[in-house]
């Protein structure tokens, strides 16, 4: 059965600082109470340019992460998701292991290998090359799972190391999921078959298919059932009441986005949504992730009612 994840893109809506938290909070147990499976997070400093850049609002993710986790009782948390470059791995596994402590065994590490050079520059984090920064993305994902499986693993690798490294208290699960985001089909991807239980994806049916298929060939490459990988995507619904709001709003989306716009956007009215999600489903996707960027809490409670009726 297709599940469904609510990702918390923006915390700007024209309220005081001293809000923010309200702001998120609310739209967070909407998310829980509506049917929403699982919640996510940016692991970013700065908020992102198409949502108006570094002069928005962004609360730093994990320590927004451990409120969530105090405030709800059934959603599954994460980020969608953290950089390898602004963590060191092993302080990484420590955090996301007390995430799921405090959530009673909810955590999930979502990880990448980062993009966002702006913030990186503005803030000190060094920000390498690609290649390099997806060797960093390979041994940290080595060491965070050693940390959650192992009583006290040791690691050597040329960015990294853990020397008989303890994590106590344990994950509750005995482990902790891991989730490895994007859609870079020679790295990345074989990364997802090597090492994680879940992968973030992004694009059309057509797309998504293709990319589970290489995904599958890698998981073949490696030795691994693919089946064991959960797949999910990632983007940004609009419901509309009508066709002609609906064909507004795509309009809207094609400008922003060009002809990538049906790969980021979901767009349409109940109907069509279902249309949407069905196809999704067929191309191989277990959860669908969505962020309302405009969204209040009401706005977010239809939406996962929707989308839970789907199912």
């Amino acid at each position: 059965m297709t599940t469904f994840g609510f990702q918390l893109p923006n915390f700007a809506y024209g309220t005081p600082d001293a809000q923010t938290f309200e702001g998120a909070l609310g739209r967070v147990r909407a998310a829980e109470a509506s049917g929403f499976e699982s919640v996510w997070v940016m692991d970013h400093f700065y908020q992102l340019p198409a949502l108006g850049g570094a002069a928005q609002p962004m609360l730093e993710a994990y320590t927004l992460l451990g409120a969530l986790a105090a405030s709800t009782s059934r959603v599954s948390l994460g980020t969608l998701v953290t950089g390898v470059t602004y963590r060191n791995p092993a302080m990484l596994a420590k955090q996301v292991t007390s995430l799921d402590i405090i959530s009673g065994g909810r955590a999930v590490l979502g990880i990448g290998a980062a993009w966002h050079d702006e913030e990186h520059l503005a803030l000190g984090f060094n920000f390498p090359a690609a290649r390099e920064r997806l060797d960093r993305l390979e041994e940290a994902l080595q060491i965070c799972r050693a940390m959650f499986t192992e009583e006290a693993p040791s690691f050597a690798g040329r960015y990294y190391r853990i020397d008989e490294a303890r994590n106590v208290p344990r994950p509750l699960r005995g482990n902790i999921p891991i989730m490895v985001g994007g859609s870079g089909e020679k790295r990345t991807l074989k990364l997802v078959a090597r090492y994680a239980d879940m992968c973030n994806i992004t694009g059309s049916p057509a797309t998504v298919r293709r990319l589970n298929g290489v995904i599958d060939a890698h998981c073949a490459s490696v030795g691994r059932d693919p089946r064991a990988i959960k797949r999910t995507r990632l983007s940004s619904l609009f419901v509309c009441d009508s066709d002609a709001q609906a064909n507004e709003m795509r309009e809207f989306t094609r400008s922003i986005a060009g002809d990538e716009a049906d790969e980021r956007f979901d767009v349409g009215t109940a109907s069509q949504l279902a249309d949407r999600v069905s196809a999704l489903t067929a191309a191989g996707i277990d959860t669908l992730i969505f962020n309302l960027p405009l969204g209040d809490a009401a706005a977010v409670g239809r939406a996962g009612e929707l989308l839970t009726s789907l199912a």
